[in-house]
């Protein structure tokens, strides 16, 4: 059992849109990624994520509005719901979610990571 600091973690990385596991627990992972610009729009069928901005802003586009997530807050997005992760500047968030999520959900494309780093 070892504490993990977050910051350090966030500091071993610099790309984009590329999650890493910095925590397992129950079936669950707990994800480190940096975004600067859009996603892409998709879905997850079976599983919820939760999206906690550790530093900037995250914009989180649904078909029907538009939720903006800031330093220390977190945004739960359902199973089955569209969203598209914006960030206007660089956002370091913590994604908690079932080992089985996809990063791109139901979309195959040159962002879908299907093996994740392990730090």
């Amino acid at each position: 059992m070892d504490k993990v600091n977050i910051a350090e973690k966030l500091s071993l990385f610099n790309d984009y849109c590329n999650p890493r596991i910095i925590g397992e627990l129950n079936g669950q992972q707990v994800k480190a990624v940096k975004l600067n610009g859009e996603f892409i729009w998709h879905k997850h069928d079976n599983e919820d994520e939760l999206f906690l901005v550790i530093k900037g802003t995250l914009f989180m586009e649904l078909r029907d509005k538009m939720i903006t997530i800031k330093e220390g807050e977190f945004l739960i997005v359902p199973r089955g719901t569209e969203h598209k992760p914006v960030a206007k500047e660089e956002v370091h968030i913590l994604l908690f979610e079932p080992a089985t999520t996809l990063n791109t959900g139901e979309v195959q494309n040159e962002l879908t990571k299907n093996v994740l780093e392990k730090l």
